[in-house]
């Protein structure tokens, strides 16, 4: 006679949970978007990757197969010019999704900042998923808008504005762009070196350190480590970065 026996307490419900329950970059993500039978489905899709400083995530010219969530972490994206010189073209922190729009091949490298945890899926799967989830899809052409919009700004930054407004803006939007590690308020995060900083600002390092020795003798900003600035006078930094100061 088969005897039937009741589960413990709680088993049912660890046996549904995975990787995504407990993730805590889904408030951040396009995950948040989608149902718990639908995000079952995503994580049985996606392989889960541990980077540690310097390594690579994605390489420009590899064949372009595989879509990528920044789950933990800061992660900066990049071109090489001809000459060796390089365009970091941005940064990337947790909740961000990367490698969808591209063509056969990426056009650009991703390597970490600091240690990073990222999901990876093979991106004719992820397609499938995104054609049969509506909410989905709308979560990621939300996130490809806004990733438009930032485009721009980021061609007024670099075709129009000085260096003083260059850092300044920089500064003032760098939080908004980490929001899983919030800190103190007017206590800004800068994981990425001054040359990195350079790099996106298109500038010199030279230049940079001297924008952030200005602000910092004015009495706008207070170096706290060379990871972390607390900016002091925020009315006044926002006037610099609109060029009104």
């Amino acid at each position: 006679m088969l005897e039937l026996k009741v589960l413990p307490t709680g088993c049912a419900n660890r046996r549904r949970s995975n990787a995504c329950d407990t993730c805590g970059a889904r408030p951040l993500s396009v995950c948040a978007s989608i149902d718990d039978a639908d995000l079952s489905r995503l994580d049985a899709l996606a392989e889960h990757l541990d980077l540690q400083s310097g390594e690579t995530l994605i390489q420009a010219d590899e064949a372009a197969s595989h879509v990528f969530n920044i789950t933990s972490g800061s992660v900066r994206v990049y071109r090489l010019l001809s000459d060796g010189r390089r365009q970091i073209t941005g940064f990337l922190f947790a909740g961000d999704f990367l490698g969808l729009a591209t063509g056969d091949t990426y056009v650009f490298s991703a390597e970490a900042i600091e240690p990073v945890t990222a999901c990876r899926f093979r991106k004719s799967d992820y397609r499938t998923l995104i054609r049969e989830t509506p909410a989905l899809e709308t979560a990621l052409l939300d996130r490809a808008n806004h990733e438009l919009v930032a485009a721009q700004n980021q061609m007024l930054l670099l075709g129009r504005k000085t260096a003083l407004e260059r850092v300044s803006t920089f500064l003032l939007e760098m939080p908004t762009q980490d929001p899983a590690r919030p800190g103190p308020q007017e206590r800004v995060h800068l994981p990425m070196t001054r040359a990195e900083i350079a790099d996106y600002l298109g500038l010199t390092i030279e230049t940079v350190s001297r924008v952030f020795t200005r602000l910092k003798t004015q009495g706008v900003i207070r170096l706290i480590s060379l990871s972390e600035v607390r900016i002091e006078q925020p009315d006044v930094l926002r006037a610099l970065a609109d060029g009104e100061a």
